[in-house]
Parts: structure tokens; sequence; C-alpha cells
């Protein structure tokens, strides 16, 4: 048996006890109760900032024609004859049917040429494959300013100029190679084996691609709608200079009847504004749910 020191056991006692109780170790994952505190109103600040400029947009449309510079009545100075004016008494029907007519036509073939390109070049090696997918980055690279010249010459020779036809294909020239490049990258992450299963079962390779590729690409074709979609309904630099009928104005064009030389229709713009952001939010809230997986998909290959 081995000796013990005297006061040995003692010790030992007093370090089982609650001064030797071992401490909890936070882990990574776990934040003190400052720094979330912290996050927390970093948190609510940001979000104040985000709504802060929607929530003012409103309050003018709801002050009257001449918005912020007509000073408030003991009522409140809320009234609703900014949006009854602009829906009742202004071309903003007109406008707003021909926008959803260009923003749904080029979300459509959008889609659809942007879902096979990035098919093509994801599944097929051909002559001209690694060329293509340089030109699909380089049109990226022109601003609209240089684009409006020859895009203009081009309808002209096709007699598209003024119309729903031309406004479409020029909005896809714009949003295709992006979501081609998106499209390819989230094709990357499917795998190859299901288009050679397809082969097996006889399918021809656009039957393959359609019946089994495209239902697994639901969050990539959501995140290229979308994109495709505000692409087309809040341009206005194209819309102004291929547009000169009145009845084929959209919405970005059609609104600037709002502002004079001298003065601008503050109460009767943010009325429009405010009526303009609710289709690009009912779609944003369809796709809300695939945006996050179809834009980080394309960004590591599984």
């Amino acid at each position: 048996m081995t000796a013990h020191a005297p006061g040995t056991a003692d010790t030992a006692g007093a370090g089982s006890g609650s001064a030797g109780r071992p401490r909890r170790v936070r882990g990574r994952e776990e934040r003190s109760p400052l720094a979330s505190a912290g996050l927390h109103a970093a948190l609510v600040v940001a979000s104040l900032v985000a709504v802060f400029p929607i929530a003012y947009m409103v309050f003018i449309s709801l002050r009257g024609r001449s918005g912020w510079t007509r000073p408030t009545s003991a009522e409140g100075g809320l009234e609703i004859s900014n949006y009854a004016y602009v829906l009742t008494e202004t071309e903003f029907p007109r406008w707003f049917a021909n926008s959803v007519i260009v923003a749904a036509g080029t979300t459509v073939v959008g889609v659809f040429v942007a879902a096979s390109t990035g098919y093509a070049i994801s599944r097929m090696r051909f002559p001209g494959h690694r060329s293509l997918m340089w030109v699909l980055l380089l049109t990226q690279m022109f601003p609209v300013a240089v684009l409006i010249v020859a895009l203009y010459n081009i309808l002209g020779g096709m007699g598209l100029l003024d119309s729903h036809l031309g406004l479409i294909l020029t909005y896809c020239s714009v949003s295709v190679p992006f979501c081609a490049w998106m499209m390819k990258g989230y094709f990357d992450t499917i795998p190859h084996e299901i288009d050679e299963a397809g082969r097996v079962d006889g399918l021809t390779p656009f039957g393959t691609f359609y019946r089994l590729i495209l239902p697994l690409a639901k969050p990539g074709l959501a995140v290229t709608a979308f994109y495709s979609f505000i692409t087309a309904w809040g341009e206005v630099a194209f819309a102004r200079a291929f547009l000169s009928t009145d009845s084929m104005l959209t919405l970005s064009v059609g609104l600037q009847s709002f502002i004079g030389q001298h003065k601008a229709e503050w109460g009767y713009l943010t009325a429009s504004a405010v009526i303009i952001s609710v289709p690009a939010g009912l779609v944003f809230l369809l796709v809300q749910r695939n945006l996050v997986a179809g834009l980080t998909a394309g960004g590591t290959k599984g």
C-alpha cells in the first residue's frame, strides 16, 4: 500500500467540491448574452433601414397630389386620391398591361432559352463549346448605352421597333447570358447517371432534359424566372429608345409623363410606384423558397 502525505485526502475532498467543479466551456456556435443583444440590435437597425424607404414612399403617396410639400391636416392628411387618379384618369392601366405582356414574354422565352443553353453547355461537348461560354460572359461587359444603337438597327431591319416582341427579344439578350451561366452551374450539380438512365429507357436527349432534368432544376428555374422578370419589369433605357407609340408604352416610359419641366407630380409618382411594386413582390413570394437553393447550388459541383 502506498502512503499518503498528511492533508492529501482533505485537499482531494476540497477539490471534488464546488471549487473543483469543471467549468462549462461555451461551444463555437454559442454566443454570449452581450453578443446576442448586439446582433439583434444590428438586425433591427438593418430592418428599419430597409423598410424606411418603402414606408416613406407609401406615406407620400397618401398625402395628396403634392406629396410631402402639402401640409398635413388635422385629420392626418392621408387619402387615396392619388391612386384613384392614376388608375382612372391616366393611361396607367394600359402601361401596366403592356409591361405585364413584355415581362411575361421575357420570362417564358428567357427561361426556356437559358435552361436549354445551360443544359447543352453542362452536358455536351461540341466545337466552340468553350468559346460559347466566354461569349456569354463577354456580352455582360457592354453597358446599355453601347448596345442601344446596335439593337435599334437590328430591330429596325426586322421591323420590330415599337412592338412587344422587339422589346421581349431585347430583354432576353440581356438576361439570357447570365441566366444560362447560372443554369449551367446548377445542371453541373445533377448527376450524369440520370441522363444515362434516361437514354437506357429510350428517351431522346430532349426527352431526358424535359422529363428528368427540369423537374430536378426547379430552384434554378425559379431564380432564372425571377431575374428575367425583374429585368423586363423595371428596365427604362431600351423601352425609352425602342417605343414611340403611346399605346405601346410600358410603365417605365409612361411614368415620365408625371415629370414636367419645372415640377414633378410626386403624389402620382409614388402612388404608381406602390402599385408597380406589388407584382414584383408577388413574383418574389412565389419563388422565394427556391431562391437561396438556386443561387447557391452552382457554387459547388456535387
